[in-house]
């Protein structure tokens, strides 16, 4: 199944007015994987958007978990137009439940007073990084069964994650993360597209970032971990076709709770999109 492109998780069909129906994408995990939906709401707000608007943020709640074996429809509100900005809601329904909201806003781009100050971290070029899809095949046997059967697609991103192996080993270590993400195949689409894609590959591996410090593998079957929130600022033109580097750090946890904190750049060393997470990170018995 190597020919699923990842652009078309993001082609909604038209239920009416403001009501788009996306289909799923089952990825192994206990439930709907979360970047699919924060995707596909921002490509059903751009289609009441009026073109020539670009997204710059969007905060969002996930109530409930998804079935990854559905479709998701969503319900598109519009907030308001103005002269510069237009804000749109949606919500996410599965069997008649709102399982997630989202707050969009866009902009007509204009010229700005502008500055950068976090630095690119300095880490292996992509090329020198084994990709995430080898490194599950490599070690298929210490993988879940649905993981196992639904690799083909998490092969739309081509992820790869600097010292990828850490993520089986139960060791404390720094909560920072690094990986190189881009699109396999190339994508000949909108801008828009673009964001929605990068809002999809931004919740990899992203909360897991809050258990390094306590030693707990992302595999330890008495873990139960969810996202409870995530926002996103898009600050530059995004590119998929390309190389960025998304740097992760986690700056606390507490109450059965962690937050991360992302940076994305691309390889010229520019800022193009800042994410937040918080999300339950639960030890039971088994």
């Amino acid at each position: 199944m190597s020919e699923i492109k990842l652009s078309s998780l993001f082609e909604l069909e038209t239920v009416e007015a403001g009501i788009y129906r996306g289909q799923s994408w089952d990825l192994g995990f206990r439930a709907l994987f979360g970047g699919q939906v924060l995707g596909q709401a921002l490509a059903a707000a751009y289609e009441t958007v009026e073109a020539g608007r670009v997204a710059h943020s969007f905060h969002t709640y996930f109530l409930l978990p998804g079935d990854a074996k559905k479709p998701v429809v969503y319900d598109v509100e519009i907030v308001r137009d103005g002269r510069s900005f237009s804000a749109r809601r949606v919500k996410a329904i599965q069997d008649g439940r709102n399982i997630f909201y989202m707050t969009a806003s866009f902009q007509v781009p204009q010229e700005g007073m502008e500055h950068q100050n976090p630095i690119m971290p300095d880490v292996p070029a992509p090329e020198d990084v084994q990709s995430d899809i080898e490194f599950y095949e490599a070690n298929f046997n210490k993988i879940a069964r649905p993981m196992q059967e639904a690799l083909s697609y998490h092969k739309p991103v081509d992820i790869r994650t600097i010292d990828a192996a850490n993520s089986y080993h139960s060791a404390k270590r720094e909560p920072t993360r690094y990986i190189w993400l881009k699109a396999r195949d190339t994508m000949n689409a909108s801008l828009s597209v673009h964001q929605a894609a990068l809002a999809y590959a931004s919740d990899y591996h992203f909360l897991s970032t809050s258990l390094q410090p306590h030693g707990v593998a992302v595999t330890d079957k008495s873990l139960r971990i969810a996202t409870i929130d995530h926002a996103m600022w898009f600050h530059r033109p995004i590119n998929m076709n390309e190389w960025l580097l998304y740097a992760m750090e986690s700056p606390f946890s507490g109450g059965a709770r962690g937050l991360v904190r992302g940076q994305i750049f691309n390889q010229s060393g520019e800022l193009v999109a800042s994410t937040m997470q918080e999300g339950l990170m639960r030890k039971v018995d088994e």
